[in-house]
Protein backbone atom coordinates (compact mmCIF):
# COMPACT_ATOMS: atom_id res chain seq x y z
CA UNK A 1 0.00 0.00 0.00
CA UNK A 2 1.56 3.47 -1.05
CA UNK A 3 0.87 5.84 1.71
CA UNK A 4 2.23 9.53 1.51
CA UNK A 5 2.60 11.70 5.16
CA UNK A 6 2.48 15.09 4.33
CA UNK A 7 5.54 17.20 5.97
CA UNK A 8 5.19 20.82 7.62
CA UNK A 9 4.81 23.33 5.01
CA UNK A 10 4.83 21.33 2.23
CA UNK A 11 2.21 21.86 -0.82
CA UNK A 12 -0.07 19.37 -1.60
CA UNK A 13 1.41 19.86 -5.37
CA UNK A 14 5.09 17.80 -4.21
CA UNK A 15 2.74 15.58 -2.16
CA UNK A 16 1.03 14.48 -4.94
CA UNK A 17 4.07 14.20 -7.05
CA UNK A 18 5.60 11.99 -4.17
CA UNK A 19 2.72 9.99 -4.44
CA UNK A 20 2.76 9.39 -8.27
CA UNK A 21 6.00 8.30 -8.06
CA UNK A 22 5.66 5.71 -5.62
CA UNK A 23 2.70 4.27 -7.53
CA UNK A 24 4.64 4.17 -10.74
CA UNK A 25 7.75 2.56 -8.62
CA UNK A 26 5.58 0.37 -6.84
CA UNK A 27 3.91 -1.05 -10.28
CA UNK A 28 0.58 -0.37 -9.22
CA UNK A 29 -0.92 1.05 -12.36
CA UNK A 30 1.20 -1.85 -14.86
CA UNK A 31 -0.96 -4.33 -12.66
CA UNK A 32 -4.27 -1.94 -13.06
CA UNK A 33 -3.78 -2.40 -17.11
CA UNK A 34 -2.46 -5.65 -17.37
CA UNK A 35 -6.27 -6.93 -15.41
CA UNK A 36 -8.37 -4.61 -17.21
CA UNK A 37 -9.18 -7.16 -19.67
CA UNK A 38 -8.64 -10.69 -20.41
CA UNK A 39 -5.66 -11.29 -22.95
CA UNK A 40 -5.95 -14.46 -25.47
CA UNK A 41 -2.85 -16.67 -25.21
CA UNK A 42 -1.54 -15.09 -28.46
CA UNK A 43 -1.80 -11.72 -26.88
CA UNK A 44 -0.16 -12.88 -23.56
CA UNK A 45 3.12 -14.71 -25.87
CA UNK A 46 3.31 -11.27 -27.73
CA UNK A 47 3.62 -9.17 -24.77
CA UNK A 48 6.55 -11.43 -23.26
CA UNK A 49 8.09 -11.78 -26.57
CA UNK A 50 8.25 -7.62 -26.71
CA UNK A 51 9.35 -7.42 -23.12
CA UNK A 52 12.04 -10.08 -23.82
CA UNK A 53 13.41 -8.29 -26.77
CA UNK A 54 13.25 -5.15 -24.49
CA UNK A 55 15.22 -6.74 -21.51
CA UNK A 56 17.76 -8.00 -24.35
CA UNK A 57 18.89 -4.54 -25.45
CA UNK A 58 18.93 -3.02 -22.04
CA UNK A 59 21.31 -5.96 -21.26
CA UNK A 60 23.42 -5.38 -24.29
CA UNK A 61 23.76 -1.29 -23.62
Amino acid sequence: MTQVVLGDNEGIDSALRRFKRQVSQAGIFQDIRKNRHFETPLEKEKRKQVARRRQYRRRGS
